[in-house]
């Protein structure tokens, strides 16, 4: 299928590579305002449901609404399922009853269930009543399950077999399945008890004769993942030993479902997204298509959070009155002995909260990484310290105060180094989410410190 995005020339990849083309993009309007649904269907069809959820994401309110209604039956529930939370809720509100009905009936379970699970109790209500019974009571049993779990995360649709089936058995099985789910890698054995007990791929049972046991072809690597399990650890596993699918079993060890890579990847990126966005302090789920008061609500408890270290910093400033009147100069040094640590703090407060995301940092390797976060402080300060110390000298004409902002640069970059890496340690002893509020407490502490030993400094040395 042409995905309807920009195509790489004949020297390679571009910078706009799958993004959307802008003259398709003109086109879709242009027959959303003329009202020709012929046209529309004939753009849109050529278009990844990716891409046609990051198409309504980009255009305003009004002309994604009109589209809806003109595109109309149509409608494929995998746009709903790669659509931004905030733009999905409107997008289901402006579907009607029928054609959210038929956009919802043939995905997949875990789909279902990432769509239900973050709606208004209405809206769930309008896509569980579009199911069949049979179906809406699988979506309510893993609605069950903790929030963020593994089984909410599993599909029910799973290609199981007992232990004791050959490969032809298998092979005739999935032959003669009225239904087998779109996309599976593995089939599960398992015991007379419905216990997992192993893996077998696609590709082993297609290339072994019939006669082979399937318990001679399981996979080296098997990881059972619990139903309870948080969504966080089963991405991790499936990070940590290349899993591709894996199933997931109740609370007596009974299979229960399956978790694809697919599925574990899109929480692996979530992570991610998260924590790039809580060390920004903007929140964990902002977006583009949030609102101007939802953007404002989620960033101003850290602002505030922010403004309260920073005037912790100013009462540091402040005991030093005096000094700074008698040297005007070091009001002007000030903001880059505290930008410099600032900055060398986040740095390493960046490698540590992605080495605990990745459990690479622990309790083993913890001291090894902070006394190579202080060397490297330590190093770093140095040749700042150099470099400060020539510019006071050329600039003030004072070598006194050029050693005064160089010493205070080694320690402030040396405490950088240090604060970095033990506070996202400590918040997660603490079972506080280290991407949550470290960024501000680092801050914190390197502007102090740093006021602190380059005015402190200065008072010893140059009155």
């Amino acid at each position: 299928m042409n995905a309807g995005i920009s195509q790489p020339g004949a020297d390679g990849a571009r910078e706009d590579d799958y993004e959307l083309d802008s003259k398709r993009v003109a086109a879709i309007l242009f027959a959303v305002d003329a009202g020709d649904r012929a046209r529309l269907s004939g753009l849109l069809e050529e278009l990844h449901a990716a891409d046609i959820a990051d198409l309504l994401e980009q255009i305003n309110a009004y002309d994604r609404s009109q589209l809806i209604r003109l595109y109309g039956q149509e409608f494929d529930g995998e746009i709903l399922s790669e659509l931004d939370e905030g733009i999905r809720e409107e997008v289901i509100a402006t579907l009607s009853p029928e054609v959210l009905a038929e956009a919802v009936r043939d995905l997949e379970s875990d789909d279902v269930v990432d769509l239900v699970e973050d709606l208004e109790e209405p809206q769930q209500e309008a896509i569980l009543d579009a199911l069949e019974d049979a179906d809406r009571a699988v979506v309510e049993q893993s609605l069950s399950y903790p929030e963020n779990s593994a089984g909410r995360l599993m599909q029910r649709e799973v290609v199981m077999a007992p232990e004791h089936w050959t490969v032809g058995q298998a092979i005739d099985f999935m032959r003669e399945a009225e239904e087998l789910p779109e996309q599976f890698y593995h089939v599960v054995l398992v015991n007379p008890r419905m216990h997992p007990i192993g893996n077998v791929t696609l590709g082993k049972i297609m290339g072994t004769r019939r006669e082979v046991l399937l318990t001679d072809l399981v996979e080296d690597v098997f990881e059972v993942i619990p139903a309870d399990q948080d969504e966080e650890d089963v991405a991790y596993a499936f990070n940590q030993y290349h899993l591709i699918s894996a199933p997931v079993v109740d609370g007596e060890g009974r299979l229960a479902g399956v978790i694809t890579i697919d599925d574990a990847m899109a929480v692996l990126d979530e992570e991610h997204e998260e924590d790039i966005l809580r060390l920004a302090g903007v929140g964990e789920s902002s977006s583009l298509s949030d609102s101007v008061a939802e953007t404002s609500k989620s960033r101003l408890p850290w602002l505030a959070v922010n403004l309260c270290t920073a005037v912790l910093a100013s009462l540091v400033i402040a005991q030093f009155e005096a000094t700074i009147e008698a040297f005007v100069a070091l009001a002007v040094l000030m903001p880059i002995v505290a930008s410099m640590g600032g900055n060398a703090g986040t740095q390493s407060l960046t490698v540590a909260v992605r080495a605990i995301a990745t459990k690479d940092l622990t309790g083993s390797n913890i001291w090894r990484v902070l006394r190579r976060e202080v060397l490297v402080g330590l190093i770093n300060g140095v040749v700042f310290a150099v470099v400060m110390g020539i510019v006071g000298l050329i600039w003030f004409g004072s070598p006194m105060l050029g050693a005064v902002i160089g010493a205070a640069m080694v320690v402030n970059l040396v405490v950088a180094g240090f604060a970095g890496t033990v506070v996202p340690v400590l918040m997660e002893k603490a079972g506080v989410d280290p991407a949550l509020a470290s960024g501000t407490f680092v801050t914190t502490v390197t502007d102090v410190v740093g006021f602190f030993a380059f005015l402190g400094l200065a008072a010893m040395v140059l009155l």
